[in-house]
C-alpha cells in the first residue's frame, strides 16, 4: 500500500510463458497488494508459469476474448478485490516494472487519477528497438488525437497505464471493444469525463518474445483509433451521439 491505498498489478496475458517469470520479479512487492494474471487462452504455458511463480490470482478464459476483453476481466477483478489504484503492465517485458512505485505514488499523492507510461517522452521507442514504421504511426495518430481531443499526450498507445478505481469505477470500459482500440477508447473516455492523465518517461524493448500485431491489424487499428477520436470531437460540437461519450459529461 501508498498511504493507505490498496495496489493491485493486473497482467493481461497471451503466451506469454518465456517472458512472464522475468516481468513478475521486478514487479515491486513492498508496495504491490495483490497481482493478477488473465490468461486468454495461451497456447504455451503461461498458466503453469504463473501458479509457479505464485502469483495471487490467476484467471483463465476458456475462450480467446481478444486484448480489449482480457483487460475488462483484469480490471473487474480488481475492483472486486477492492483495489485503489489498479496498474497494467504487459507480462512480455516490453515495459520495465520499475516503474510501477513511480506510477502509482503520482496517483496515491493525487497528483494524477491515470498515469500513461511513455515511450515517446525522451528517446526510448527508437533506441529501444521501435520499428521506424510504427514510430512514424504512432505519432501521426497521436498529433491527430490531440488536435482532436484537444489535449497534448505524447503518446496514447502506450499497454503501461496506471488508474485510481474511482476513474474505472466512471468509465464504461465493459462496453467498449474487445480488441486492441479499447485502450484508446477508455483514454477518450477519461478524457471526457473530466480526468487529467499524467505521463511518465519509459523506455521500452523490442525482441523476438516480445507482443505486436501484424500489419493489417495495426491498419485495422490505426482506422480504429482515428474514428473513437473524431467521434470524440462530433459528440462534443454535439453533431453526434456515442455511447462511448454520454450526453451531459
Amino acid at each position: 500500500m501508498i498511504n493507505g491505498k490498496k495496489i493491485i498489478v493486473v497482467m493481461p496475458a497471451y503466451n506469454a510463458g518465456k517472458t512472464l517469470g522475468q516481468t513478475y520479479r521486478e514487479i515491486p512487492k513492498d508496495i504491490v497488494d495483490e497481482v493478477i494474471l488473465t490468461d486468454d487462452c495461451s497456447r504455451d504455458n503461461t498458466v503453469a508459469k504463473a501458479r509457479e511463480l505464485g502469483i495471487s490470482e490467476v484467471l483463465i478464459h476458456g475462450r480467446n476474448k481478444g486484448y480489449g476483453g482480457n483487460q475488462k476481466t483484469c480490471y473487474n477483478r480488481a475492483l472486486e478485490l477492492g483495489a485503489d489504484i489498479v496498474i497494467m503492465l504487459h507480462p512480455d517485458y516490453q515495459y520495465t516494472p520499475r516503474l510501477i512505485e513511480s506510477m502509482a505514488y503520482i496517483i496515491a499523492n493525487g497528483v494524477y487519477p491515470v498515469v500513461f507510461a511513455s515511450r515517446i517522452l525522451g528517446k526510448g521507442a527508437l533506441k529501444g528497438g521501435m520499428p521506424l514504421i510504427k514510430y512514424i504511426a504512432n505519432r501521426f495518430l497521436t498529433f491527430t488525437q490531440n488536435v482532436l481531443i484537444n489535449q497534448k499526450l505524447s503518446e496514447y498507445h502506450t499497454g503501461y497505464r496506471a488508474f485510481s478505481a474511482d476513474v474505472l469505477r466512471s468509465v464504461d470500459y465493459n462496453s467498449d471493444s474487445d480488441d486492441f482500440i479499447l485502450d484508446n477508447e477508455m483514454a477518450a473516455q477519461i478524457f471526457w469525463a473530466g480526468y487529467e492523465i499524467g505521463e511518465v518517461t519509459c523506455p521500452t524493448k523490442y525482441f523476438d518474445d516480445a507482443s505486436s500485431i501484424n500489419l493489417k491489424r495495426s491498419a485495422i487499428y490505426g482506422l480504429g483509433v482515428l474514428r473513437v477520436s473524431l467521434m470524440y470531437r462530433l459528440c462534443k460540437w454535439h453533431l453526434a451521439k456515442s455511447k462511448l461519450f454520454p450526453v451531459g459529461k
